[in-house]
């Protein structure tokens, strides 16, 4: 691979956030809709800006990933030390985004590791990545970590140690959505909905606790089991689990993250043929 393929990785995984920011409507997600809102309109405008501040970091993940060539410590290390510094950037640029980079980094090496990965290939080798710990983190436990050791949810370094269950699981909606005759508007979101309603996401079970989080999942269950969000039944569940969410701002942002993660390797084009 060479920098530019580097570049070319971490713009596609920020056009996926910016996708996943750009579907209607995500129950207790930002979306397109709050720029008509004077009180949120500065929320959304600012995640979408802040997202494009992810690609430098994301092309330098790549670009790691490339250079030591393998799944190793070393590697875990410095993506863990580039993560930190993309962290700061987009804060400057407006924040957000902390469990979106923490997917797309790892995806986007595993892409770069492997360049004729696809699909649950490429989970695979974030799997494989994810299994060293990151010597540099600090030592202070996150609100995730302390969620996830309080509640015993997977959390975001369980997911990605699976191997990211969840955004496998987004693939696999995503085509059944796609073969089924859905746009893929619609697509897009029964695969969101699908990561909701399994995903013991952390955000939620800080701000609802366990009874909350159960709320979420069976609504999210709900709109699929009437159909999907390209069905007429579909789409009135999920309105009104939209408004449910909005109402109570219970924020599955998890789901969200790891939704951004599957477009960006369902977006990687057909694999190199392999030499003869």
């Amino acid at each position: 691979m060479t920098g530019r393929e580097d570049d070319v990785l971490a713009r596609a995984a920020v056009a996926a956030l910016t996708g996943q920011l750009a579907l209607a409507p995500k129950p207790g997600l930002p979306d397109p809709r709050d720029l008509a809102a004077r009180v949120t309109r500065r929320d959304h405008c600012g995640m979408r800006w802040s997202a494009k501040a992810l690609t430098p970091g994301l092309a330098a993940m790549a670009a790691a990933a490339r250079r030591t060539g393998e799944p190793s410590p070393r590697l875990r290390a410095e993506l863990g030390a580039i993560g930190r510094c993309t962290e700061h950037s987009v804060g400057l640029a407006g924040g957000g985004h902390r469990g979106a980079l923490w997917t797309l980094g790892l995806l986007v090496a595993a892409a770069a590791l492997d360049p004729r990965a696809r699909g649950a290939e490429v989970a695979a080798t974030a799997k494989r990545i994810a299994a060293h710990p990151d010597r540099g983190a600090p030592r202070r436990p996150s609100r995730g970590s302390t969620v996830s050791a309080k509640y015993g949810a997977a959390g975001a370094r369980g997911e990605a140690r699976a191997g990211f269950p969840h955004v496998r699981r987004a693939l696999d909606a995503l085509a059944k959505a796609r073969s089924a005759g859905a746009g893929e508007a619609e697509a897009r979101l029964d695969a969101l909905l699908t990561v909701m309603s399994t995903l013991q996401d952390t955000e939620l079970l800080h701000t609802a606790g366990p009874l909350g989080l159960r709320h979420v999942q069976s609504g999210a269950r709900g709109v699929l089991d009437a159909g999907g969000a390209a069905t007429r039944a579909g789409a009135a569940a999920l309105d009104a689990l939209d408004a449910d969410l909005h109402a109570r701002a219970w924020s599955p942002r998890g789901s969200a993250g790891l939704l951004a993660g599957a477009l960006f390797v369902d977006s990687l084009p057909p694999a190199p043929a392999r030499a003869a």
